[in-house]
């Protein structure tokens, strides 16, 4: 590749956890292509930071379920067109959509065909759900990148290319935090029980767990004296959370940012989580936990008929058991919550038990092994020189 020309990748990112795998794409194939590269599409902070000029907000696009999308359907129409012509304006060398299926393949659907390799970082679920998608999207897609290693069967019996490129929690440094200097850092004492609180990074999710987790506080507060709180937020829903939190009587340390974060899961002795990636984050930190999630009542019914997985973890997914407690749906009370919490805080056994399982876990999606940033930058890479060398 000319460097009078730098390659232009085209990217879009709908929600924090698009970011999150976006920025650090863009580090590696700045690295892997020294330099030699320019960025376009639609991203959030991490992607803005690796040099991405977004379109327009990323957290517009921040929407799940059903009921929280039919509201704002003409807006994302819109943005859906817009994204495609400035695409098809710029004509990028490739365009890689990460996640958020719902916008990402219409865009991409807009663009087939107009001489655009199109690739989508994190393949749809279909071993969980609505497995007929595999055959949809490898009539429009060029290239998926997966997360998980069994992923790619489904979609190379329909002919498209995968490569799996492994997830990239892997090399957050979830596993580096210093729970003691955390604990010195905020005059937290060694023997006062600590619950880390996770509620998501969409405001929807964080609005709907939000009165069902501070009740599970509260009655955590009754059998758990001087329990403190650490609460991690994102910037999308960080007023949100605030607002939520702010009649608990307990001791809360709110945190910002990967590393105190992360500094906070190796303090905790026990975490209640959304379900998401923050799941694994808390495997690879050894945080014991229990999932939490609610749905709207459409969102439920509707995940009823099509869910064919038995867990939302992915820790449970991968040892096919209920390794880490998964409280969803009409479950998701914070009575039930508070008591399975409670066996967490009060059983060495149950918490040892817990990191057995991350471990094995972990051991299972290559931990220790080549970087998932490394390994899709290569193969991003490699689609470049292809596109390249076929129009030479």
């Amino acid at each position: 590749m000319s460097k009078q020309r730098r390659p232009l990748v085209y990217l879009i990112a709908g929600e924090e956890s698009g970011d999150r795998l976006g920025g650090p794409l863009m580090q590696a194939l700045i690295e892997d292509l020294d330099g030699n590269i320019s960025f376009a599409g639609v991203g959030g902070p991490m992607m803005t930071e690796a040099g991405l000029d977004s379109l327009f907000p990323m957290q517009e696009l921040a929407v799940m379920g059903v009921t929280e999308v039919l509201p704002r359907l003409p807006k994302l129409i819109r943005r859906i067109n817009q994204v495609a012509a400035d695409a098809r304006t710029r004509k990028p060398d490739v365009l890689i959509s990460i996640d958020a299926p719902d916008f990402s393949f219409r865009v991409a659907k807009k663009l087939k065909g107009q001489g655009i390799p199109l690739v989508h970082y994190v393949a749809p679920s279909v071993w969980a759900w609505r497995p007929g998608r595999a055959k949809k999207v490898s009539r429009f897609l060029d290239h998926l990148l997966t997360l998980l290693p069994f992923e790619p069967p489904y979609f190379e019996k329909h002919g498209l290319a995968c490569t799996y490129v492994g997830h990239p929690v892997l090399q957050s440094g979830a596993d580096k935090g210093d729970g003691t200097a955390f604990r010195d850092q905020k005059k937290i004492p060694s023997d006062t029980p600590l619950l880390a609180l996770l509620f998501g990074s969409r405001a929807g999710e964080v609005g709907r767990l939000l009165p069902i987790f501070t009740e599970t506080v509260e009655r955590l507060q009754l059998t758990l004296p001087g329990l403190e709180l650490l609460v991690p937020t994102v910037p999308g829903t960080h007023d949100q959370v605030l607002s939520g939190i702010s009649t608990l009587t307990a001791r809360v340390h709110v945190l910002e940012g990967d590393p105190e974060k992360y500094a906070a899961f190796a303090a905790a002795d026990v975490a209640l989580a959304a379900s998401g990636t923050v799941a694994l984050e808390l495997a690879m930190a050894g945080t014991p936990a229990v999932i939490g999630y609610k749905l709207t009542r459409l969102t439920t019914l509707l995940a009823r008929k099509v869910v064919k997985t038995p867990y939302v973890n992915l820790i449970n997914i991968i040892l096919e058991r209920e390794a880490i407690p998964e409280l969803i749906l009409e479950n998701c009370l914070p009575e039930n919550l508070a008591d399975t919490l409670q066996t967490l805080f009060t059983s060495p056994e149950a918490r040892a038990a817990q990191k057995r399982d991350y471990e094995a876990a972990l051991k299972a999606l290559g931990h220790g092994t080549i970087t998932p940033n490394k390994r899709a930058a290569e193969a991003i890479r490699h689609i470049l020189q292809t596109k390249t060398n076929g129009a030479a």
